[in-house]
């Protein structure tokens, strides 16, 4: 795990975005890694799935006008506690850790520089591309300890979760755990 730091300026995206910044970094620094790279996957808001289960987890915290992008990705082993929880060494070799270090920090210095030229469209458009498909199942435990499911339907264009209810209607996810293949 780490931590890296990102002084925003006003002509920047949005801040809460550096999760997606993130997970492409991971995602980008993974995936020549692998044989498959149809195991690799983004769930939202700020998690990577290797092989269906996390391996890589993201945390954001403001702190005036500075963000802390904390990393944590299982290299060799995976925490006992969570269930379905992956790590890199299952499928290979485990990475030297700070050589892996290096190069995610490169990946992410690289996303950065996106992120600030081009905006946060491209930036959602990848982390679509490689996240769980439209009209995949979820579950979302909200902060206030509400449960919904639906379909997911994308995002909006600040990277909120769109959920598409059984009703036909939409709901806008700004926070929440997401599980994905929840039942109804």
């Amino acid at each position: 795990m780490g931590s890296t730091v990102v002084h925003v300026s006003p002509h920047d995206p949005p801040p809460a975005s550096l999760s997606f910044v993130a997970a492409l970094a991971v995602y980008e620094t993974v995936l020549a890694r692998l044989g498959n790279p149809r195991e690799l996957q983004l769930k939202w808001p700020n998690d990577v799935l290797l092989g269906g289960g996390k391996f890589c987890g993201l945390l954001l915290e403001r702190e005036g006008g500075s963000v802390v992008i904390g990393v944590g990705v299982n290299l060799a082993s995976a925490p006992r506690s969570e269930a379905q929880a992956r790590a890199l060494a299952e499928l290979g070799p485990a990475p030297d850790r700070d050589a892996f270090a290096a190069e995610l920090a490169a990946h992410f210095a690289l996303e950065v520089g996106r992120w600030r030229q081009f905006g946060l469209e491209p930036i959602l458009n990848r982390w679509l591309a490689a996240a769980h498909p439209v009209g995949s199942r979820l579950t979302v435990h909200e902060p206030d300890g509400g449960r919904i499911s639906g379909a997911f339907d994308g995002l909006e264009p600040d990277g909120a979760l769109r959920l598409r209810l059984a009703d036909g209607s939409t709901r806008v996810i700004h926070a929440g755990d997401v599980m994905l293949g929840g039942a109804a």
